[in-house]
This record gives structure tokens, C-alpha cells and sequence, in this order.
């Protein structure tokens, strides 16, 4: 009989570029996501299907499963069958069909939300009850391992535990986290696609996790002790030379703070506060930690002054893919047609707008 499951993309409210450098996060599932039907077969055959990719993948169970371009998309599912084989989680013949309306490659985790819904159907396939936890790392031991992608946890965790209507703050030093409400009322949270194919996002993520860990060996030779780079004070940015880290590091501590303050705000619903955290973590991001690129920082900065918008900033890697917004909910059309044509005269690009909601995490349907 087949059965199928639910697993939300994310958008991070705050706290970007932290988790690989052990701060805090705070993101939120959508109710947009990844769906996945599976149905079980009597051969050891698997078969892959996407209703975004017209490829069709069919292979056995007991095939050795290793990464590959010409996999395409079916690397990310594939990566977590080969981690759950070699955990000894018996993975039978199915066929597994993935449906989304998650836009692609825009920085809302669509291939988070396909790990982690692949690995919570297996494992309810296979009777065996993980912990959330434990799958949001597992399937960050894909990316890492499989893919050969080293983000860090903020993806899979969010995608795992989300809850409606609620932020994760994310210590992703500690693994531990909190729910704060998001309570919009009068306000929506709309999601601005560039529609600029992220490029660079690959060689740049390294090259930002690469000066990060540069930055912390340095201060470490004065303080030993420090566990990771957002524990680190800002005093210590005196200790670095170099002016590209610097920035680098003075990014990852002012936006660590960033993250504490929007939890206040949130926590007492002031979302006009929240809004210009937002609009200081975009500026940080395009100075400090230069990610943001062109188009971006033309939807953004655009966004940030049109009446009705509280704030704005550019999400995920960078160099492409969105921006979020918090608008008055009154306001959403005039500012969906203001931003749209502004942006296309200073881009040429098309932007596309999603007006979205807070969801659960990872579930059965």
C-alpha cells in the first residue's frame, strides 16, 4: 500500500551564515515542501520519479550507491538510502515518488526537505522510530559525506522540527533549541525569488567556512579555550590583521547578536524591532560578509522602502536565490507590484513572490 509523507522547505528568519560557525539560528518550516508517496515493490528494484525532473532512476537495492552527476537529483535520496544501508537499516525494493512546490534552487531548502523526508519514509518503512534529531544529522552526514556539501544543521534541523506558527532558535554549537512564536496577525512573510540562478554559491560557501576557521585559529592562539567563532567577543576582532577576515568575523558576531535581540523582539511580538534586524543582517551580509550579490541586494534594499514593509534581507547561501520580507498584510499587492517592476528596471530579471505561512516539520500525510 502506499503511503506518503511531508517535509516543509525553510526560511531562515535571522542568522545567516552561523551554523557552520556554532551560533545561533532561527529559522521556520513552510508550509511549502517536498511530498513523498512510496510504494513497495515485490522485486529489489528502486525506482525514482520527481514531478519537477524528467528523469527516471531505477537501480536495485543492492547496487553500491556512490555520488554521481549524471544522478542529478536523485543523488539526495540516493545519499540516504547509502547511509541508511550502511547503518544496517534494511531498505527494500519501492518506488519512491517525490512531488514539490518548493521553488528549485532558490535557497528554501527543497534538497534539505528531500533528505530528511526520504530518511523519515525508510525509516517508518523499516518499523525503526528515530529520534528528529538524529535524522536532521543524518541527513547532514549526507550533504556532508555524500554530496559532499559542508553546510552545517540549520537545514536538516529546521526541515525535522519545525513546528506552526513557531521560529527554532537553534544553538547549533549545543544541538539544543527553543520555539518562539511568530505571531504575524497583521503582517505576512513573503518570500522574494530573484530568479537569478545562485551562482558561485559552491566555491564561495567554502571559501566563507574556509576564512572563518582561519579567523578562529587566530584569536585561539591567544584564547585557547574558545569552542567556536560567535562565541568569540567583539574585542577580539583587535586580534586580527587581515581586513577580509576581519569583516568576516565582525559579520558572524554582530549577527550572533542580531539573533538574541530578534528573540526579544518576537517573544514580546514587536516586529517592527524584528524588521530592522533584518534590514541590519542584510547590510551585514553585503559589506561585512560579502555573499549578497547584485540582485539580491537590488530586491532587498528596494523592499526595505516601500510603505508597508517592516523588513527585509537576502536568505540562504547568497549570490542569487531570495530575499524575505515582513509586510502589512494590507499592503502585500502594492508592494508585490512595486518591488516586481523596480526590480526588473535595475536587474532585467523577473522576481517571483510567495506569500507564505509557518508549518509543521517532517510528518506523515
Amino acid at each position: 500500500m502506499a503511503i506518503s509523507y511531508f517535509a516543509p522547505g525553510r526560511v531562515n528568519l535571522i542568522g545567516e551564515h552561523l551554523d557552520y560557525n556554532g551560533g545561533p539560528v532561527m529559522p521556520a518550516a513552510l508550509t511549502l515542501g517536498v511530498k513523498l508517496t512510496v510504494e513497495p515493490r515485490e522485486d529489489d528494484k528502486l525506482i525514482l520519479r520527481s514531478s519537477t525532473h524528467e528523469q527516471v532512476f531505477e537501480l536495485s537495492v543492492q547496487d553500491e550507491l556512490a555520488y554521481s552527476t549524471a544522478m542529478d537529483w536523485a543523488n539526495y535520496p540516493l545519499g540516504v538510502i547509502a547511509t541508511l544501508k550502511k547503518m544496517n537499516v534494511p531498505v527494500k525494493g519501492m518506488a519512491l515518488f517525490f512531488e514539490s512546490d518548493l521553488p528549485q534552487g532558490t535557497g528554501l531548502s527543497s534538497s534539505a526537505a528531500v533528505e530528511v523526508v526520504t530518511a523519515f519514509a525508510l525509516l517508518q518503512q523499516a518499523h525503526i522510530d528515530m529520534p528528529l534529531k538524529d535524522i536532521a544529522l543524518l541527513c547532514q552526514r549526507v550533504e556532508n559525506e555524500y554530496i559532499g556539501v559542508q553546510c552545517g544543521i540549520m537545514d536538516q534541523y529546521a526541515v525535522a522540527l519545525g513546528k506552526q506558527d513557531h521560529a527554532l532558535l537553534l544553538d547549533c554549537a549545543k544541538l539544543e533549541h527553543q520555539y518562539v512564536p511568530v505571531e504575524l496577525d497583521a503582517y505576512r512573510l513573503i518570500i522574494m525569488n530573484t530568479n537569478k540562478p545562485r551562482s558561485l554559491i559552491q566555491s564561495a560557501y567554502n571559501e566563507r567556512k574556509q576564512q572563518c576557521e582561519d579567523a578562529l585559529a587566530i584569536i585561539r592562539q591567544t584564547k585557547p579555550e574558545l569552542a567556536n567563532l560567535a562565541s568569540a567577543d567583539l574585542r577580539d576582532l583587535k586580534l586580527i590583521s587581515d581586513s577580509v577576515l576581519y569583516r568576516r568575523v565582525r559579520h558572524v558576531l554582530c549577527e550572533t547578536a542580531r539573533v538574541r535581540e530578534s528573540m526579544k523582539a518576537l517573544k514580546y511580538n514587536d516586529l517592527f524591532a524584528f524588521g530592522k534586524l533584518m534590514n541590519a543582517s542584510h547590510a551585514s551580509l553585503k559589506e561585512d560578509y560579502e555573499v549578497t550579490g547584485p540582485e539580491q541586494d537590488a530586491i532587498a534594499e528596494t523592499a526595505q522602502h516601500i510603505q508597508g514593509c517592516l523588513g527585509a534581507r537576502m536568505m540562504g547561501g547568497g549570490f542569487g536565490g531570495c530575499a524575505i520580507a515582513i509586510v502589512e498584510k494590507g499592503a502585500v499587492e502594492r508592494f508585490v507590484q512595486e518591488v516586481g517592476d523596480k526590480y526588473l528596471a535595475k536587474t532585467g530579471y523577473k522576481a517571483s513572490f510567495y506569500d507564505c505561512e509557518i508549518g509543521d516539520g517532517v510528518r506523515i500525510l
